[in-house]
């Protein structure tokens, strides 16, 4: 949610093994952790799959999504933040956790996933600033440049009255909740790496 200027605050991890932990997020606007009911429920359906993935968090931000995949078991989580001071404190973040399985890059999220050799990922979470229309142009460069596989899952977060974004030829929405004034959605990936087509969610 939306975090009141000039104030600092904290991230509360939930679940795995640094559960309780207590993190500081700097003031940034626009920043907007995923709330922690959200992630107790995303966290649930990822729960058969999360262990030992390869995990690629495209809008970092708090680290809320990143942070808690590496702390429920995630042999990889690449978090991608475009604010410097947001991609300094998660990196003082995983350090303070020792949490050697997360990966901070500071970079342009569409950027980066436009110009880097692609390795697939198992889980995507894709949760931008509000309002950049951000959503439908993430899932079609995971798609067209082979970021992710079948089977991989991509999680959305949007606002509350929003509609999914358009999605790539054979993604599927599973699960669509709301939560207060967000919108949260996965989708399973049952092709990926051709750009065939693209299909509007049902």
């Amino acid at each position: 949610m939306p975090k009141s200027a000039g104030r600092s605050g904290q991230l509360r991890l939930i679940g795995g093994r640094f559960r309780g932990r207590r993190l500081p997020i700097p003031h940034q606007t626009g920043l907007r952790p995923t709330t922690d009911r959200t992630r107790e429920t995303l966290f649930n359906w990822l729960a058969p799959i999360i262990e030992g993935s390869r995990c690629l968090d495209c809008f970092a931000g708090s680290g809320a999504l990143g942070l808690e995949a590496a702390s429920r078991g995630a042999a990889r989580v690449v978090m991608i933040e475009h604010a410097a001071a947001v991609a300094r404190q998660l990196r003082a973040n995983a350090a303070l956790l020792g949490a050697d399985a997360g990966e901070v890059i500071h970079a342009d999220a569409l950027g980066w996933l436009s110009a880097q050799p692609p390795q697939p990922f198992d889980v995507v979470f894709l949760d931008p600033p509000f309002g950049l229309d951000l959503l439908a142009p993430s899932c079609a460069l995971l798609h067209r440049r082979g970021w992710v596989h079948p089977g991989s899952r991509v999680y959305l977060e949007l606002p509350g009255a929003a509609e999914p974004p358009t999605l790539p030829a054979d993604w599927q929405l599973i699960r669509d909740k709301r939560a207060g004034q967000v919108r949260f959605a996965l989708v399973a990936v049952e092709r990926a790496g051709d750009a065939a087509g693209t299909q509007p969610v049902p």
